[in-house]
């Protein structure tokens, strides 16, 4: 990867490697799937009001805790109140996030990046405005913390016994993970 940096004329760019810009884009999907299975169809008849305004998603928390991690209770310490929030919030919240994975996924593609039975050698290019630069770090944040909770990684120390693992598709990961990282620090420093 050739880091972000600003152009003159405005925007930002970076250049991937068709296999960095295919692992982003599938990491993306990824967490838009996640997103879309839990913003499905409801049990029970929405209030039309509501499902006009965005709203009466689900008053439960997700059992998956990738999705626990990404929408979050707003109250830890009141049951009533966190269901209540979460029912006129979640879907809007769940839908800007899959609508910023969506656009660094279509950014990528932009840039060139085509999807066959094998990543290509083209390097992809993509520049980005002040709107796609704020869907990308949305999206660069919610991949890491998806990858962080599967790898059970919640603080420095976790990170670093990870990167040490003698499993060797946990070592994978934890490089991936640094790496979604080392992209997300470039973007913020050319926002600089």
């Amino acid at each position: 990867m050739k880091p972000f940096k600003k152009r003159r004329r405005g925007g930002i760019t970076a250049t991937f490697e068709s296999g960095e810009a295919h692992l982003l884009a599938s990491l993306s999907g990824q967490v838009v799937e996640l997103l879309r299975d839990r913003n499905g169809a409801e049990e029970s008849t929405a209030d039309p009001l509501a499902a006009q305004l965005g709203m009466g998603g689900p008053s439960l928390p997700p059992e998956d805790p990738v999705l626990r991690r990404l929408l979050p209770d707003a109250y830890q310490d009141d049951e009533e109140d966190a269901a209540e929030f979460r029912r006129f919030t979640e879907r809007s919240l769940t839908s800007a996030k899959v609508h910023n994975a969506e656009a660094l996924i279509g950014s990528l593609v932009d840039g060139g990046l085509t999807f066959g039975a094998a990543p290509d050698e083209v390097p992809v290019e993509v520049e980005l405005d002040e709107d796609e630069v704020q869907a990308w770090l949305r999206a660069l944040t919610d991949v890491r913390l998806s990858l962080a909770v599967r790898l059970g990684i919640e603080d420095d120390d976790d990170a670093l016994l990870v990167a040490q693992s003698e499993d060797e598709a946990i070592a994978a990961m934890s490089d991936i993970y640094d790496w979604l990282g080392y992209v997300q620090e470039t973007l913020v420093a050319a926002l600089g």
